[in-house]
């Protein structure tokens, strides 16, 4: 049993508590720990009171509760955060496990934290200010640890309609220009772009009927002598039949219809290249 001696504010931190106790071993005060002011208040720590060890480790307990409740409130002050973030955050500041669980749920008790408000914030974050489709927000929020059916009911937010609108913009955006490719294989690079981002291939279908993605006669046409001119270089030692299966095969890859590759290999041969 010990009896606390003597109770003095910290210097450099006006919130804090220096604990003194006389353990009755005839050495008189001596410093033991300090608290938080809520937990002096909480325990109504004075001078004179008996404390055991019992007493000592609750209060004690607590006082590492506090200190990393307040570390979370600064974590929070920044933006809002999943339970999963403020606990992934507070084990990397080597905060104790055990005091972890009484963290969070102080937390929650006051509102701190509440994944099913985070989640559905989240969401509609990433619909005003990102190209992302929901099969990515929803990877995210699983990586955040949001529990699927809070996850599910948060992306009912993003919309069909807006996903489509969304991903009909990001063609519009990322649809190159005046480039050396042809059509279906722009096409498919779109495609991969708008899977990438997290949209379905529903949606994928319904953007890319209705964005405009066709090039016009000149732009196919120049796109594959582009390309037919340097396989014609790589390939014009070889015999007729061989030549032409070559050319045909090299330009299909490139995503050119065959009636067009047929087309250039006769202008090739009649020397209108």
């Amino acid at each position: 049993m010990a009896i606390i001696a003597k109770i003095t504010t910290q210097k450099k931190n006006t919130d804090r508590f220096n604990i003194f106790l006389d353990y009755g071993n005839g050495k008189g005060e001596e410093y033991a720990f300090s608290v938080d002011q809520d937990i002096l208040i909480s325990f109504q720590l004075k001078k004179g009171m008996e404390l055991d060890d019992l007493d000592i480790t609750e209060i004690q307990f607590e006082d590492e509760v506090k200190k990393a409740f307040n570390m979370a409130l600064n974590f929070l002050s920044y933006r809002m955060r999943s339970k999963k973030e403020v606990i992934d955050y507070l084990k990397k500041k080597e905060i104790d496990d055990p005091i972890i669980p009484d963290v969070i749920h102080k937390l929650a008790e006051y509102k701190y934290v509440n994944d099913k408000e985070f989640a559905k914030a989240y969401v509609q974050t990433q619909i005003n200010t990102t190209t992302k489709g929901p099969e990515v927000i929803k990877q995210e929020l699983f990586e955040k640890g949001i529990d699927q059916a809070i996850l599910m009911q948060s992306l009912a937010l993003f919309t069909m309609d807006e996903q489509i609108a969304k991903a009909i913009k990001l063609i519009a955006k990322t649809m190159p220009k005046n480039n050396k490719v042809s059509e279906r294989q722009t096409k498919q690079k779109l495609e991969q772009t708008l899977v990438r981002k997290g949209y379905t291939w529903d949606v994928i279908q319904i953007a890319m009927e209705e964005a405009p993605t066709e090039k016009d006669t000149n732009e196919e046409w120049e796109a594959l002598r582009h390309h037919g001119m340097k396989a014609h270089c790589k390939y014009e030692k070889l015999d007729g039949w061989e030549y032409e299966q070559k050319m045909k095969q090299a330009l299909f890859r490139k995503g050119f219809d065959i009636s067009l590759i047929d087309k250039l290999i006769e202008h090739i041969r009649d020397g209108e290249n």
